[in-house]
């Protein structure tokens, strides 16, 4: 029996990690939020850990308020640099595996073609520099770590751009959609999944691995505009440029993750966006 920590037990990849792990018998998973493991607070980390006596922990939990991380760079830094710090040296110190959830932000956008794992990364956003500083801290303290970096991720829990879209489709006749900036949504269950088939691979096998939703790469206004024809809303979607639509954090331009990597090391295929994201809608639907 494997004993699993997954850490932020109320986002959207912990809520569906609940659902998927829960199927696998060889699996004893505990799910810490903020109360049971405050990573602002760094130097209780290795004491809360060593209470579970994990073999295996998934590090989901970040500061993700991309425009709010701008003013915030003390609290930013700390949960997304110095708590996987503490992580990664408790994961060599105890010999525990460790998947740590990064993100397409430590990339500046500036790529026209899909991103690899060995592309240079350069963040652009204080968001993505501490993400980034987090990766490097898990590949020092941690080196046989997994580094998943996804992008664009959605889910039928938490808020999210599709559910925000719903939302705002019920409210308004016509929206604006940035329509410059290129990635590909990630469903979090379908990570979810991906995270039990690594966890139950034969070899353990570390490094940095990319995953999104398979396809071409889309715009904002392009998922929006998907949304829409899926649910049958009576919307009109207008394309924007990222300067007509002001925020304090920049966005990378283009972030189209490379997925082929952990589709061949962990021998599966990756669902396509728009079957995942009518799989998501319809649960939503079914569910509300």
């Amino acid at each position: 029996m494997k004993r699993i920590v997954v850490t932020g037990k109320n986002g959207q990849l912990a809520s569906e990690l609940r659902i998927i792990l829960k199927k696998e018998e060889n699996f004893e998973c505990f799910f810490l939020g903020r109360n049971e493991f405050p990573l602002e607070e760094t130097k209780i980390l290795h004491d809360v850990l060593g209470m579970y006596q994990p073999d295996i922990i998934i590090h989901t939990a970040a500061y993700t308020a991309v425009d709010q991380a701008e003013e915030e760079l003390d609290a930013v830094n700390t949960i997304n640099h110095l708590a996987s710090e503490q992580i990664a040296e408790y994961c060599t110190l105890h010999n525990v595996k460790l998947i740590y959830i990064s993100t397409d932000y430590v990339f500046d956008g500036t790529s026209e073609v899909p991103l690899t794992e060995n592309i240079k990364t350069h963040p652009i956003n204080a968001y993505g520099h501490s993400k980034h500083r987090g990766e490097i801290a898990v590949r020092h303290f941690a080196p046989r770590a997994i580094i998943l970096r996804t992008s664009w991720v959605y889910s039928s829990f938490g808020n999210n751009f599709v559910k925000t879209m719903l939302h705002l489709m019920e409210e308004k006749k016509k929206l604006q959609v940035v329509a410059d900036q290129w990635g590909l949504p990630t469903y979090a269950r379908d990570l979810a999944q991906a995270i039990s088939i690594i966890l139950k691979a034969d070899k353990w096998m570390p490094g940095i691995y990319h995953y999104a939703n398979r396809g071409e790469g889309i715009t904002w206004f392009d998922f929006a505009s998907a949304i829409r024809d899926i649910t049958k809303k009576e919307v009109q979607i207008l394309p924007i440029t990222t300067e007509e639509f002001v925020r304090p954090a920049n966005r990378p331009k283009y972030s189209v993750l490379d997925s082929s990597k952990i589709q061949k090391t962990f021998n599966f295929e990756i669902p396509s966006w728009q079957k995942s994201l009518e799989e998501m809608l319809t649960l939503l639907k079914t569910t509300n």
